[in-house]
């Protein structure tokens, strides 16, 4: 190969990579070590669970991960952080609206004229 030609090789890799002319034969693929697993992890900030989920849900999330171009395990991480991110609303909410009503009754009570204690004179 000459240097002309390695150089056309390296242009051509993206183009190459995304056609799947590269890299989605397993002869390619390398498992990455248990501690470069551990730093991607760490810096990503993963940690591995364990779970059962029923299969028709997997299949689901698998046909929605060909839909959105990504694995099946990324997107169900998109869709729990999407659902707690939204509980998180409503629980904030929920709180804000018992904060204001507390407020309104505060507001209301000081308005309120004062019935005075009238005592018996004895």
């Amino acid at each position: 190969m000459n240097s002309k030609q390695r150089v056309m090789e390296i242009a051509d890799t993206p183009t190459s990579w995304e056609s799947g002319k590269l890299g989605r034969d397993k002869k390619y693929a390398v498992a990455a070590s248990k501690e470069l697993g551990d730093q991607i992890d760490d810096a990503l900030g993963l940690q591995m669970i364990s779970i059962r989920l029923d299969k028709e849900l997997i299949d689901t999330f698998k046909l929605l991960g060909d839909k959105y171009q990504m694995a099946y395990q990324p997107l169900m991480r998109e869709a729990l952080r999407r659902f707690v991110d939204d509980e998180l609303k409503i629980m904030a909410l929920e709180t804000l609206q018992k904060q204001s009503a507390a407020r309104s009754k505060l507001k209301d009570e000081k308005q309120r004229p004062r019935k005075e204690k009238v005592s018996k004179a004895a």
